[in-house]
């Protein structure tokens, strides 16, 4: 099958085009590279997509429908995993989120709708559309209408956007609502990464309320498991629209993952102690029964495994990067 990854440059994006690949499927990359974080291991990640004969790539910009569109010929699945990432950023940058999250999405619903050959749209979502008055674990089912950053409402807006599209045009699509993914090849901006970076460099962390904060970290595999299932369990009726959970279905504390990078690291953590941000949720928990229903998805990989292969990657790549 031919495929279009959105963010193909991106930490996600990355890994599922590298499992498609591994799979024998013919992948078309689109990223715009943009400099929200350090493009060497954008580029670097695009090496390595690029060392296989199925892959080519196209830098555009995803809110571009006419670029898209030419880019996307003759694919039968999207994967759109592009967006402007990250909660606090939102603050000072609001209308990165407009052209990335906003008119992206809707220049990708109007590309999937015109495309022929299409068969489903998967697209990323967060489990930041949950914000305040959800209950622990978090299900699909919550009603998901009080964001408590502007990243969050984009997000839920792209999942009622795809909705309407659906009801509109008999769009087969599946929004996923990923948990802190961490690991190899993660975003410098990700709190874990962060943390490895400061604490080599011999500089403080901060963390919010002692470290108490809980996250359902997800690592990376478990994450393109979770999204390789959906591709292979696509909706089975015009205008089907689903939303799954993607993740590991277990809170743990960001101390915890602190403790881990010090072991793993090898080095002591200096902390500042602050207030939570308004924008941050005290606890954030997957309920996944629904998604393992349809495709057995079974996260497998612990904290203490995933921080190991994530220092591991990072000591390799602080020696690239020089």
């Amino acid at each position: 099958m031919k495929f279009l990854v959105t963010g193909a440059a991106g930490f996600i994006g990355y890994h599922v085009a590298s499992a498609l690949l591994a799979r024998g499927e013919t992948v078309v990359g689109v990223d715009d590279i943009n400099p929200y974080y350090d493009v060497r291991l954008k580029h670097a990640r695009l090496a390595r997509l690029a060392a296989h004969r199925s892959f080519s790539f196209h830098e555009i910009d995803i809110a571009d429908h006419v670029a898209l569109g030419a880019a996307a010929s003759g694919v039968e699945v999207i994967v759109h995993l592009a967006a402007q990432a990250g909660v606090r950023y939102s603050i000072d940058n609001p209308f990165a989120y407009a052209t990335s999250n906003l008119t992206g999405h809707l220049s990708v619903l109007e590309v999937a709708r015109h495309a022929p050959s299409l068969t489903h749209l998967v697209y990323a979502s967060s489990s930041s559309v949950y914000g305040a008055g959800s209950t622990l674990p978090y299900s699909e089912a919550a009603q998901a209408d009080r964001p408590q950053s502007l990243y969050a409402a984009t997000k839920r807006a792209d999942e009622m956007m795809s909705v309407a599209y659906a009801h509109l045009y008999g769009l087969r699509q599946t929004g996923l609502r990923f948990f802190t993914v961490y690991g190899p090849w993660g975003r410098p901006d990700m709190a874990y990464f962060g943390f490895a970076e400061a604490m080599t460099a011999g500089l403080p962390i901060t963390l919010y309320e002692g470290g108490r904060l809980k996250r359902d970290f997800t690592y990376i595999d478990d994450i393109v498991e979770g999204v390789m299932g959906v591709i292979d369990y696509p909706p089975t009726a015009d205008g089907e629209h689903r939303l799954f959970n993607i993740g590991n279905n277990r809170a743990e504390t960001v101390l915890e993952l602190v403790s881990l990078l010090e072991t793993e690291l090898g080095r002591k953590a200096v902390i500042i102690d602050t207030p939570r941000p308004a924008a941050d949720p005290v606890e954030t928990c997957a309920d996944i029964d629904a998604l393992a229903a349809l495709t057995g998805f079974f996260p497998k990989t612990k904290l203490e495994q995933g921080v190991a292969h994530f220092v591991g990657w990072y000591r390799d790549w602080c020696a690239v990067r020089g």
